[in-house]
């Protein structure tokens, strides 16, 4: 059944939205006979992800941090805790299909072979024309750091048979130095066995350099860090939103859920900048409009709102976007795709549901 809506009509293009996301594989549907030459589609409403970009940072004291001042005279971690920090945030528009805006593109009998792209859930993404393949925005993530080597595994036996730590202690810290004191040695050319050639030479330094970041993080202690997202989806109504609280963010524990207190508030807030006009229809011109919507292409044609983004007293956002919901629809009328010689060719922005181009 085709779903009749009664809207105002509104431009034919919408802009280029401020984030716009193509996630899913597309699967083209022919109209044939088989289907009466229709093909039935839906239309999205706009779903905002607020993706954060979160670093966790894990310090490890050290065995001997105690001692770290005394023999190598470094300050060290004297507490193992993890750490969270809010690094960026993203905003995208994900379009999520509107169930009651579900509708029938009807072809003539005798078009020459049309085709209608759309998505995995049934969004409309082209007419008689392919999908522009689109790439979905993303952080790029630095490789969190590598895990630190066991430092015990390069204790002389005299160091690990000493009777307390801090004996344990002051034995690393002697061969700590020698390792210092051996690399040196080779950078100056002066070591009793020098590496017989370049290749060598890197074997070596790599090995002294891990053996002493090993035993000094025993002193220093060792950090350790890693990046990942968190997104939080938001459904925006009709209405505009003010300072709602979308989650919150912990330095002890990162992301958690908005009702989760352990955490500061982070807030959104959506301003609607498209002006509705209210238009009252006689019965004849809403059965025209009514018969309009129902044998074209209808779509939709996405207001702007201003979206604030917000986090202990700072703006971390703040940006102009395409809300589906402040809009309204239109409709690209059926004779347009009349023409058999050289069908209309329409992109749309799968995830607005709006005209992205119309090619003749």
């Amino acid at each position: 059944m085709i779903k009749i809506k009664l809207l105002i009509f509104s431009a034919l293009i919408v802009s280029l939205p401020t984030a716009c996301v193509q996630a899913q594989q597309t699967v083209r549907m022919n109209a044939i006979k088989a289907n009466d030459y229709g093909v039935i589609y839906s239309l999205p409403k706009t779903s905002l992800v607020v993706t954060l970009k979160v670093k966790k940072t894990v310090y490890n004291r050290g065995e001997f941090y105690q001692f770290a001042q005394r023999y190598l005279n470094i300050d060290p971690i004297t507490e193992s805790r993890t750490e969270f920090t809010l690094e960026d945030v993203m905003v995208t528009n994900r379009g999520v299909v509107d169930k009651d805006n579900s509708f029938m593109v009807i072809f003539r009998s005798n078009s020459v072979a049309p085709y209608v792209y759309l998505t995995q859930d049934g969004l409309i993404s082209t007419i008689n024309t392919d999908p522009e393949s689109e790439k979905t925005p993303s952080f790029d993530l630095p490789a969190p750091s590598p895990a630190p080597l066991n430092p015990r595994r390069f204790l002389s036996e005299e160091t690990l048979m000493a009777g307390s730590t801090a004996k344990q202690a002051e034995l690393v810290s002697k061969q700590i130095f020698e390792l210092r004191r051996s690399r040196n040695d080779i950078l100056i050319g002066e070591a009793d066995n020098m590496p017989p050639d370049g290749e060598a030479y890197k074997v070596v330094m790599e090995q002294i350099n891990d053996q002493e970041k090993a035993l000094t993080e025993m002193f220093s202690g060792s950090t350790q860090t890693e990046y990942f997202t968190k997104e939080i989806v938001i459904i925006p109504t009709e209405k505009e939103i003010d300072k709602m609280i979308i989650g919150r963010f912990s330095e002890k524990l990162g992301p958690v859920d908005a009702d989760n207190l352990a955490g500061a508030p982070v807030y959104l807030t959506l301003r609607n900048k498209t002006q509705k006009v209210e238009t009252i229809l006689s019965d004849k011109d809403k059965e025209r409009l009514a018969k309009k919507l129902s044998e074209g292409v209808v779509y939709n044609v996405p207001g702007k709102a201003q979206l604030t983004l917000e986090f202990k007293n700072k703006t971390l956002k703040n940006l102009e976007t395409d809300i589906v919901q402040f809009g309204t629809k239109d409709v690209l009328a059926k004779k347009m795709f009349d023409n058999m010689k050289q069908p209309i060719k329409v992109v749309f922005y799968p995830d607005l549901g709006a005209i992205k181009q119309i090619i003749q």
